[in-house]
């Protein structure tokens, strides 16, 4: 079935009833010219521009409905009627580009297409995973804390039963699916081994085996759409070795903005405490909100916008489906003792974000923090930071796992006979509290939709 939607500029309606001649030669006969194309539309939606109508009935062919919200509307209809396309009509000031694309966003999310005079968007391939419940780990964007949140979640379901297996997909992931146990095997010299033989060792899934202690897979992708849609990639090989290992939950993390190619039972989506309003509800980052059951917002420090998060949170509960919303920040925790140690630590975090690190560090794990780089992902300013005094006086070189963690903060630590240490970025509530029970409750979720 086809749906007929905006047909709310005097150009756009098939039939203006009783009106002026000049408005009734300009009527498009909207939904019997889509009916001679070969469509069958069955609902039209008048999105505004009422004033142009008077008091006359507009007849298009279809029913029409004049709904308070369009985009609610729009959700609505799709919803009740099954229609698998929608035709915009409509035309500036009625919808602007970014309400048209919020639009879009809704069709997409009913798994619809949506069309207009010079513009299509199909709904990205997601086959339903099947087979197993499932949890997809979405993001507005990089550097957010996508793995780090995937790594907490997988360890809280791992820890109330559920057997969890985590595919991370990345730009810099393996050629072929690979599959990593539960981390314990992954030593620093085993990541240098790796790094000789030409394999990326700071890659998602290493860090999600590592820091989860859950098994992963690891594949790759290449390019993005608009709505997350990527250009090639081997997702299918990494269910297939996925599904193998007998998952109790399967969690398909994200890469960047692109949206695991697979539907799956409940969503998490990542948002950066930095990310702008017309972002997230703009263009197709409605989209990837209607996906998600949580949304997680990250790095919400002391000195956050409140003003900006709290418009973010409006906007959340402003759309069709509105998920739950929680705040974060991420905390520093060692993967190995570093009490009474003199510490230099390597992170891909912003330097605003250093002195609330190094005080994490020094007072809840007893390290002396010697100093600290934020070039790990910029291998040509890490070494200059790792020729410093700071980080030639340190006995542990602490480093998250991540960008040039391996080939040079591990291999520098390996030829000064010094002790390196990873670094998991473990998300906890603003005031320190732990953050576990809306995992809990998401995988939940998952588990009701897929028993359904």
């Amino acid at each position: 079935m086809r749906l007929a939607a905006d047909v709310s500029q005097s150009r756009s309606a098939p039939q203006a009833g009783d009106g002026p001649p000049k408005l009734r030669a300009r009527a498009a006969p909207s939904a019997f010219s889509l009916r001679e194309a070969g469509e069958h539309p069955v609902l039209a939606l008048l999105a505004g521009g009422r004033e142009k109508l008077g008091q006359r009935r507009l007849e298009v062919g279809v029913p029409v409905e004049t709904p308070e919200d369009a985009e609610a509307g729009l959700a609505e209809a799709l919803s009740r009627t099954g229609a698998g396309t929608v035709f915009d009509l409509s035309d500036a000031p009625v919808l602007s580009n970014a309400r048209r694309c919020r639009m879009a966003s809704i069709a997409l999310w009913q798994r619809a297409t949506y069309r207009g005079a010079d513009f299509t968007f199909t709904p990205p391939p997601r086959p339903p995973v099947g087979g197993v419940p499932s949890v997809a780990v979405l993001g507005m964007g990089k550097r957010m804390g996508k793995t780090a949140l995937t790594g907490h979640a997988a360890r809280v379901w791992r820890d109330s039963g559920l057997s969890p297996v985590v595919v991370a997909m990345g730009r810099g992931g393996p050629s072929e699916p690979q599959v990593l146990g539960r981390g314990s095997e992954l030593t620093p010299r085993v990541l240098l081994d790796w790094v000789a033989r030409g394999r990326h060792a700071a890659s998602d899934y290493v860090e999600g085996a590592l820091f989860a202690g859950v098994p992963t897979v690891g594949t790759w992708r290449a390019g993005g759409g608009l709505a997350g849609a990527t250009c090639f990639d081997d997702y299918r090989r990494a269910l297939e070795r996925a599904l193998e290992l007998a998952p109790g939950l399967l969690v398909l993390e994200s890469s960047g903005c692109a949206v695991p190619p697979a539907r799956t039972d409940a969503g998490l989506l990542v948002v950066g405490a930095e990310t702008s309003p017309a972002d997230l509800f703009g263009y197709f980052g409605l989209y990837r909100t209607l996906l998600a059951d949580l949304i997680v917002l990250t790095k919400c420090e002391h000195d956050a916008d409140r003003q900006h998060l709290a418009a973010l949170e409006t906007i959340v509960r402003e759309t069709p489906s509105p998920p739950e919303v929680i705040r974060t920040v991420f905390r520093p925790r060692p993967l190995d003792g570093v009490a009474g140690k003199r510490v230099w630590f390597a992170t891909t975090a912003d330097p605003r974000y250093g002195p609330v690190l190094r005080q994490h560090l020094e007072d809840a794990h007893g390290a002396e923090v010697t100093g600290l780089s934020h070039a790990l992902a910029d291998r040509d300013r890490l070494r200059v930071d790792l020729d410093t005094q700071a980080a030639r006086g340190a006995e542990v070189l602490a480093v998250e796992l991540k960008a040039a963690a391996v080939d040079v903060v591990t291999q520098c630590a390996t030829e000064r006979d010094v002790e390196v240490v990873y670094v998991e970025n473990r998300p906890v509530a603003p005031d320190g509290a732990a953050v576990d029970a809306p995992f809990l409750a998401l995988s939940e979720s998952a588990l009701t939709r897929y028993r359904a």
